[in-house]
């Protein structure tokens, strides 16, 4: 990764310099990052991105040009530019494990350091932490859609710019999508690299036919032909079937037809009618064409006769979702020597945070080891190991017992004292951790449209807490 220590908001290093200004800059604060609703009308979001975000904050450096930059952006002072040139993070951080089913208003990490250092790393790190876990969960929704079909990702050419094809490659894998087309993620995260060709490939030559009959002679192990560049029924597949019984002979395999338009359902179960009458009846079917979730569940429902979903655009740029809108809020603040509490007022009361040094508990039934719930607690909290109520945030009257569980606590020491203690798992270690988890839950959380709303609570103490505190700043 780059250094991304520049790659931050103007007014972090105003609050920095103001923080400096006033002798406040080493006051030790705690920060959460959260989100207040998951994307795509989705019941759960898959957080990623922890490796990228901790790769940045260990190579934390302002570099002379950074700080002659700076210099002509203000006339800061040269005590501030001089810790500037000497900023290294010497906090702590806890986090989820990259790849954990999570919930609305859940803390994702919880940044504990000196102000000043806190401020600046919130931008870079959010940046971060929005787009993969963004791309991330809605990889997971594709994946759910087509029910153990393989999915590729295909949306380098569509992402807003290489570095997100990049990550979003990355994040596709971790929520699930089998391969990439995108060489560079496939060549640095391990990612299993998938493609076929274009329709130009076929436009080059003079009969389709010899287009395909090219391709598999340079492919014959992986030949997957593009069938609909100009009738894909009378021309397209008839072609693709000559190449599969050439290659048959020759003791290979045609892999696969694609189909890139058109009516994706009937074109498929026609493909499949004519592979099968001439024998072929391995060759798989792949299918693209502006594929998301809901388009895939639908041809599913309609027995679409597809193996294989190529997905772009609206996977690689969350389409009908754009972003994630996780947020960074100031929880707690040190005064002499404890952690004093701190929320911030809305007339939104979604928007209300949640206040002081906080954990979180996720509870599992021990009969079937499903998650019932998740609790919001302060840190320094005992947990019941035997019976619990919880109750709906924001309607405290909706009220549950859980009984017989045992609980799991979220977050970990990642960084301590500045020092990384968090060793990355493979990718697929990460991608096998996201779907064992997600068969824990139940399908009515994990459905695409309306799904159940799976219960995030905050603990008594930390309501009361809470309510204590609006009344405070209410007067």
């Amino acid at each position: 990764m780059n250094n991304l220590t520049m790659s931050t908001d103007l007014y972090q290093i105003n609050m920095m310099y103001a923080y400096h200004k006033k002798n406040l800059d080493g006051r030790r604060a705690v920060f959460d990052v959260f989100f207040r609703k998951p994307p795509g009308g989705n019941g759960y979001a898959i957080f990623a991105g922890l490796e990228q975000v901790l790769d940045y904050i260990e190579n934390i450096r302002f570099t002379e040009e950074d700080i002659a930059y700076l210099r002509s952006v203000y006339s800061y002072e040269d005590t501030f530019l001089e810790k500037l040139r000497n900023f290294r993070f010497t906090g702590n951080i806890a986090a989820m494990k990259e790849g954990t089913v999570v919930f609305p208003g859940e803390p994702l990490l919880r940044v504990e350091a000196p102000i000043g250092e806190a401020q600046l790393i919130e931008t870079t790190m959010l940046t971060i932490i929005n787009h993969q876990t963004l791309i991330a969960t809605k990889a997971a929704r594709i994946v759910e859609a087509a029910k153990g079909d393989t999915v590729l990702e295909f949306g380098l050419r569509r992402a807003q710019g290489a570095e997100a094809g990049y990550y979003g490659a990355r994040a596709a894998y971790i929520g699930g999508v089998h391969a990439t087309s995108n060489i560079i993620a496939g060549r640095d995260f391990g990612i299993p690299v998938r493609g076929t060709h274009a329709h130009s490939f076929v436009q080059l030559f003079e009969h389709e036919l010899d287009a395909f009959t090219a391709y598999s002679e340079a492919f014959p192990d992986e030949t997957v032909l593009l069938v609909d560049t100009y009738d894909t029924l009378e021309m397209g597949i008839p072609h693709a079937i000559k190449i599969g019984l050439a290659m048959r002979e020759k003791g290979k395999k045609l892999l696969g037809i694609r189909l890139d338009s058109g009516d994706l359902a009937y074109l498929s179960k026609e493909a499949r009618r004519m592979l099968d009458e001439a024998g072929l009846t391995d060759v798989a079917i792949v299918a693209s064409s502006d594929l998301d979730e809901r388009l895939i569940q639908d041809l599913k429902s309609q027995e679409a006769k597809i193996n294989i979903w190529g997905v772009g655009t609206n996977l690689i740029t969350s389409y009908d979702c754009p972003a994630l809108g996780g947020v960074y809020k100031l929880a707690a603040v040190e005064k002499n020597g404890e952690w004093e509490p701190r929320l911030k007022i809305s007339e939104n009361p979604t928007k209300i945070t949640n206040p002081g040094y906080k954990k979180v508990i996720r509870f599992y039934d021990r009969a079937t080891d499903k998650p019932l719930a998740d609790l919001i607690a302060l840190a320094k909290e005992e947990i019941p190991q035997d019976e619990i109520t919880i109750f709906h945030p924001l309607f405290p009257h909706k009220r549950k017992t859980l009984r017989n569980y045992r609980t799991e606590s979220l977050l970990y020491p990642v960084i301590e004292r500045g020092r990384r203690l968090y060793d990355p798992p493979a990718l697929e270690e990460i991608r096998a951790y996201v779907r064992k988890q997600l068969a824990r839950f139940s399908p009515e959380i994990r459905r695409l449209v309306n799904p159940h709303e799976y219960h995030v609570d905050l603990s008594q103490r930390l309501w009361d807490l809470k309510q204590t505190l609006i009344h405070q700043e209410r007067g």
